[in-house]
C-alpha cells in the first residue's frame, strides 16, 4: 500500500487510486507465500494508523508526522495538542490472542520510543518544548472498531 494511503484508507488513496478497506483485512484468505503474514500485519498496521490519525484529529490534536523514521527507530505518530508535542504509539490487534493493544508497548519498545523522541527533539531544536508519550489502542472488529487515546502511557525511558 502506498504511504499516503494511510490517510485515506478506507476511501482509496487519491495518489495512485489503491484502496484497501478495513473490511478487506478481516475478508483476507490464508496465507499463500512466506511473504503474506508480514503483509498482513502491515496492512493491519496502516488500518490502525488511519484511524488512530482520525481520532487524535477528532481529539484535537494537531498531525506533524506520521511514521517518523529514524537510525535509532520509528515513532508511529508525533502531533500537537494543546500545546503539548505527543510522540504517538499506535497498536491494533484483531484479537486479544496476543494481549490487548494497550498491553502491547513494553518496557524496550518505550526504550526505543524514548530514544528517537530525543532524537527528534534534539534535531527540531525542541529540547525545551513540554512532550509526552501517548497509545492509540485500537481492537478491529468485524463492523466497527474501539479506539482508545490513552494519555501519558508511558514516562521517558532510557
Amino acid at each position: 500500500m502506498c504511504s499516503w494511503a494511510r490517510a485515506c484508507l478506507v476511501a482509496g488513496c487519491a495518489r495512485c487510486g489503491e484502496a484497501m478497506g478495513i473490511r478487506e483485512i478481516f475478508r483476507r484468505e490464508a496465507p499463500q507465500t512466506a511473504a503474506a503474514p508480514a503483509r498482513n500485519r502491515r496492512a493491519l498496521g496502516e488500518a490502525g494508523e488511519c484511524l488512530a490519525v482520525e481520532a487524535l484529529k477528532k481529539s484535537g490534536y494537531k498531525i506533524i508526522e506520521i511514521n517518523h523514521r529514524s537510525r535509532l527507530g520509528e515513532i508511529d505518530i508525533i502531533a500537537r495538542e494543546r500545546g503539548t508535542l505527543a510522540f504517538v504509539e499506535v497498536k491494533t490487534r484483531r484479537t486479544d490472542g496476543f494481549g490487548a493493544p494497550k498491553t502491547a508497548v513494553t518496557r524496550e519498545k518505550q526504550r526505543k520510543i524514548s530514544m528517537v523522541a530525543l532524537e527528534y527533539l534534539k534535531q527540531t531544536g525542541q529540547m525545551d518544548e513540554d512532550a509526552r508519550f501517548d497509545v492509540v489502542a485500537i481492537r478491529l472488529l468485524p463492523g466497527s472498531s474501539e479506539v482508545e487515546i490513552i494519555k501519558n502511557a508511558f514516562d521517558l525511558a532510557y
